[in-house]
């Protein structure tokens, strides 16, 4: 390891290194991709919930101008059907029979030599249903309920016997609403095969991911898969699984054997790609008369596909939340014919914070203690499930500075007490941790001739800014520009990555980067370890440091030389480094919880008294991010967050019908979500210190500022009008 550089470029708001590119049309979306010859597909999609094909005829598609194939359950070839993944398996292939799970299936895919051909002949397919009765509700006794299978349910203590003892016990239901992820950039897959290799530009976030699952559905090598996605119009965790309309476009491109391009329409995004699930809860809390939490048992349930298995972890933000003695957590999955949920940012954690913060704010205000001194009050100085003591917890002085940059001990704490004319004016406030979640990283670093830098790694930068912190700390560590670095992500062919999801690549990415800069010095002064002609002969790494693009004695500056001086004078053109990084917890041999980010939030709304009308005024965000990378982008992620969430407390539901399971709001002009008119002053603070469990001192923020601004929203509602309301989105009914 080098000495600490002095270079101070980790941290700094740097502009995005591709934002010209961007702004310029240059920068190449999976949707922007075309090649020669290349056909296009569309998908046709069933108009039942449940039910089988009877018949499919796709004679006038098929006869129709230009139309080059028509793929159905009929004349698909065998294909294996589930590979398994982290997130379980891949989602079911809609055409591996005839049965029909939900409304909006994919039932055929039309391929034509152009996009218009492609959809005038999809019109053309004729599909005969056998219906049956579906099961749309998440309450209808026929649904079939399971546990989650992802080891949600945690016990500790006594939970039934302290609620017993309690002097006071709270118990209340909870719901939220479907919510659908809606990036900006429609997703796309353009494939093409060369000598049974495939190659697939696809909108997703975890290319190394993509590869294991298309190479294990086309019973290929992995090495005979290459995803590229060197840009993403967001994602917001759909992009985390390959869905079926990636398949079907790989599979109708080996068909033709020509390049197959395939997007997603808008109001098939709604069906395709996943969506949060709705979510039902229960909580019961017991506590002492001073506030003391001494018991918490929270169910949660969340809607998956009739043959899907999500993983929406809406109990486990509760596990370590609090100093509590007694707890319980149990998640359940109730399989509906809707299309299969997936993740979207904070999946789980932003329902169940939404239960467990809303009760700690009705807790407070029956106890008739301070929100933010129940919070103190409990307050894990540990990690209530492990007993191990955090790497960092800053989430203390989250709740001062937030505090006091709102103005919250100010404030009346009656509710119902503030007013501005016939606008009723509340505060409100909540607080959550959010872990981040990553896999093993690997890095390629090199350093050339021309003094310029290259790092290659399997990751993505789905709009996160993943380009610009990656050369940051490139150039710090390494003591140059950061235009002096050249970034290429985004390929499965490079070393392996995490997703960027889960709030984890920063911090495994940060990890491989740092190890891969340290070996490069290393090759360096390897390189001239016995070399009479430089002054850096014989030095270790703790004594050099690295800045202006030279190698350099900590205690003596002026002694070192340049990269491009030893490349030239050992007639190397370049050196490259690998570097690797696994912050997989391990269970054994732990000496502290690895922290996640944690964040205070404060709301200020206005409800309309005789319309009902709900604007939010302002939001604070206190976050404990450790080591932030970029200000810039790190305060960019934060604030997108905070919009999400107003999204989900004000306005987002997809809405399906109750008899037929349609979406009934699959469009932009159906379906609400928040523009600039909604959206408030949103002020974003960082505090706390780098982490210790890592390195680079990083933390994840990508999910943290949409976790608990729903609850502050709905609290300050609370306190404007005395209506609690447990159910998201608010409604204007629920608020005349």
């Amino acid at each position: 390891m080098t000495a600490p550089s002095p270079n101070k470029i980790v941290g700094e708001p740097v502009d995005r290194i591709d934002g010209q590119l961007k702004v310029t049309g240059g920068a190449r979306y999976p949707s922007d991709v075309g090649y020669p010859d290349m056909a296009h597909a569309v998908l046709v999609q069933s108009t039942i919930a449940a039910g089988t094909i009877r018949a499919i005829d796709t004679a006038d598609a098929l006869a129709a101008p230009g139309v080059l194939a028509v793929i159905t359950h009929e004349n698909v070839p065998e294909l294996v059907h589930e590979v398994m993944t982290p997130f379980g398996p891949s989602p079911r292939f809609p055409l591996k029979d005839n049965r029909i799970v939900h409304h909006g299936q994919h039932v055929a895919v039309v391929v034509a030599e152009t996009l218009e051909e492609a959809r005038a002949a999809s019109r053309l397919v004729r599909v005969e249903y056998d219906e049956t009765a579906a099961v749309l509700d998440i309450d209808d006794p026929r649904a079939q309920v399971t546990t989650n299978p992802y080891e949600m349910d945690v016990e500790r203590g006594d939970v039934e016997k302290a609620l017993a003892s309690a002097d006071i016990v709270y118990d209340e239901r909870f719901r939220t609403a479907p919510v659908t992820n809606n990036p900006l950039g429609p997703f796309a897959a353009v494939a093409r095969w060369d000598d049974g290799r495939l190659l697939i530009h696809s909108s997703t976030q975890w290319p190394v991911m993509e590869r294991h699952v298309l190479a294990g559905i086309f019973s290929l090598d992995e090495s005979a898969v290459q995803v590229l996605v060197p840009y993403l119009g967001g994602g917001f965790g759909a992009g985390l699984r390959t869905w079926p309309h990636t398949v079907l476009t790989a599979l109708a491109a080996r068909i033709l054997d020509r390049p197959v391009k395939l997007v997603v329409p808008r109001p098939q995004m709604f069906t395709s790609v996943g969506h949060r699930p709705e979510t039902v809860q229960h909580l019961r809390i017991g506590a002492t008369s001073d506030g003391r939490l001494v018991a918490i048992d929270h169910e949660g349930t969340s809607t998956t596909g009739a043959e899907e298995s999500n993983l929406e972890p809406i109990t486990v933000v509760t596990r370590e939340a609090y100093d509590c003695p007694n707890l319980a957590t149990h998640d359940r999955l109730v399989a509906l014919n809707i299309p299969n949920p997936g993740a979207m940012r904070a999946p789980g954690h932003a329902e169940g914070s939404f239960a467990l913060e809303s009760a700690m704010d009705e807790l407070s205000h029956r106890l008739g203690i301070d929100p933010l001194e129940l919070r103190l009050r409990n307050f894990a100085e540990v990690n209530p499930q492990t007993g191990l003591p955090w790497s960092s917890n800053a989430l203390r002085e989250c709740y001062r500075v937030g505090a006091e940059r709102f103005g919250w001990h100010h404030r009346n704490a009656e509710p119902g007490s503030l007013r501005d004319g016939e606008w009723l004016i509340g505060h409100g406030m909540a607080a959550v941790s959010y872990s981040w979640w990553a896999t093993p990283c690997r890095a390629t670093l090199s350093l050339g001739r021309d003094g310029g830098a290259r790092l290659r790694a399997a990751a993505t930068d789905i709009g996160t800014g993943t380009y610009t912190i990656a050369a940051q700390i490139v150039a710090e560590l390494l003591g140059l520009e950061v235009d002096q670095v050249q970034v290429e992500i985004g390929d499965s062919a490079l070393p392996l990555a995490p997703p960027s999801g889960g709030s984890g690549l920063a911090v495994a990415f940060g990890g491989a980067i740092e190890d891969a800069a340290a070996h490069l010095v290393r090759a360096f002064l390897d390189l001239v370890r016995d070399d009479d002609r430089s002054p850096l002969r014989g030095r270790d790494p703790d004594e050099v440091i690295a800045t202006n693009g030279r190698l350099q004695l900590s205690d003596d500056p002026g002694v070192g030389e340049s990269y491009t001086a030893i490349l030239e004078r050992h007639g190397e053109d370049e050196l490259s480094a690998e570097g690797e990084t696994d912050p997989t917890p391990k269970a054994e041999g732990m000496t502290m919880s690895p922290a996640g980010a944690f964040a205070a939030q404060f709301a200020e709304v206005r409800v309309h008294e005789e319309l009902g009308l709900l604007k939010v005024t302002r939001l604070v965000a206190a976050v404990d991010a450790g080591r932030v990378l970029n200000e810039k982008t790190a305060r960019s992620q934060v604030a997108g967050g905070m919009v999400m969430a107003i999204g989900m407390t004000q306005f987002e539901e997809t809405a399906f019908d109750p008899a037929t399971g349609r979406i009934t709001n699959a469009t932009f002009g159906d379906y609400l979500i928040p523009v600039s008119g909604d959206i408030p002053d949103l002020d974003v603070v960082f505090v706390g210190e780098p982490d210790r469990y890592n390195p680079m001192g990083i933390k994840g923020i990508g999910e943290v500022g949409i976790t608990c601004a729903p609850t502050a929203i709905a609290n300050a509602v609370y306190h404007a009008t005395g209506k609690r309301i447990r159910s998201l989105p608010i409604t204007i009914e629920e608020l005349l």
